[in-house]
């Protein structure tokens, strides 16, 4: 008798093309906390590793010098104040008294003189109150960003800022992440085509981006490509690309190794088979089919992306062939065979494909 072999129809379903890469993860700002100012360290107010939000206060040097030198800054710029009323007053003075003929326009002159210079010690002993300000807020080193701080490298009471700006501790902001890549010469035009087969730069807003981690199944991050470079590397003939992604979880870390999705074109309707259907040979790729006669004929397919456990059929097969995917060893082109159609009730091939728009 012939052999039974187990055939289903392809699937049809609407599947959106993509484009895949590797790269890696990288923060988004990462900055060094240094003291800007010498003075022993008093208090670290984190814990190594923690999230910190902008602005915090997270260490704190020794401010009663610099509090001493503000007091003293402030002191002069009243000292220099009241100089330059006094000189505006008796230029004052001395200009009524010229015109009554009671004083010299010498004397008028000197006090212009006074005046004036007292007005350019008043600017420069408010120059030097803003520094010693500048100087005590650089006491408080806080964060310059919500993000993810290292450890310490300084523990409180020793000496910074002593000749160079100690480095305290770095911080790094992972939300968003960014994911660098890149894409390959012959890939560009694609991209730049998506949607409406017009081109566009790729880096316009919206273009979406998908990627997963090693431990992850599928592309389960969404986020959009917002830079590419300026020109094609001519030593590896590739485009650098990045996209940003939203990480208000942490969940993403600098430096992993990530994969990347893009999509390539608008939503499209295709027709898929299981892998396990498609073979290849030195002809190219074709899948067994059985005819009205129950006989097997070898069709030469051009498939396109996988999608799960599917592969999307470019060319060569219809809707209403049946494909063999079980029993491949037993099915001979031009021989009979016994196919074995699944029934209504039962589970179809394309069960477990991802729905109308995702990328599995």
């Amino acid at each position: 008798p012939p052999p039974k072999v187990t055939v289903s129809q392809p699937v049809r379903q609407n599947i959106t093309d993509t484009l895949e890469y590797t790269g890696n993860t990288q923060a988004i700002n990462t900055a060094q906390l240094r003291a800007r100012v010498e003075g022993f360290l008093e208090k670290v107010l984190f814990r190594d590793g923690e999230m910190v939000k902008k602005d915090r206060l997270l260490f704190v040097i020794q401010q009663n010098t610099y509090t001493a030198k503000l007091q003293q800054a402030e002191g002069n710029v009243l000292t220099q104040k009241a100089l330059l009323d006094h000189a505006q007053t008796e230029l004052t003075r001395y200009t009524g008294l010229l015109g009554q003929k009671a004083a010299a326009q010498t004397d008028v002159e000197n006090w212009r003189y006074q005046r004036d210079s007292a007005r350019a010690a008043v600017m420069t002993a408010e120059a030097q109150r803003d520094l010693a300000k500048l100087e005590l807020g650089y006491c408080s080193v806080t964060a310059p960003f919500t993000g993810r701080i290292d450890r310490k490298l300084v523990d409180a009471g020793n000496l910074v800022g002593s000749g160079t700006a100690t480095v305290l501790a770095e911080i790094t902001q992972t939300d968003p992440l960014y994911v660098y890549f890149n894409v390959s010469e012959t890939d560009i035009a694609a991209i730049m085509r998506r949607a409406t087969g017009n081109e566009k730069k790729p880096d316009d807003p919206g273009q979406p981006v998908q990627i997963g981690l090693v431990n992850e199944e599928g592309f389960p991050h969404a986020g959009t490509l917002d830079f590419t470079a300026t020109s094609v590397s001519t030593s590896t003939g590739t485009l650098l690309a990045r996209g940003v992604f939203p990480n208000p979880e942490g969940k993403m870390l600098p430096g992993q190794f990530a994969r990347i999705r893009v999509p390539i074109g608008k939503e499209r309707s295709a027709i898929l088979v299981p892998k396990v259907a498609v073979s290849f040979d030195q002809l190219g790729s074709y899948v067994m089919i059985v005819n009205g006669s129950n006989a097997v004929e070898r069709r030469g397919v051009k498939t396109g992306a996988a999608k799960n456990d599917m592969l999307v059929i470019e060319d060569g097969l219809s809707d209403n062939e049946w494909v063999i995917v079980n029993g491949l060893l037993k099915a001979i082109p031009g021989r009979q065979v016994d196919p074995v159609r699944p029934s209504p009730q039962q589970q179809p091939a394309g069960a477990g494909l991802p729905k109308s728009g995702d990328q599995g």
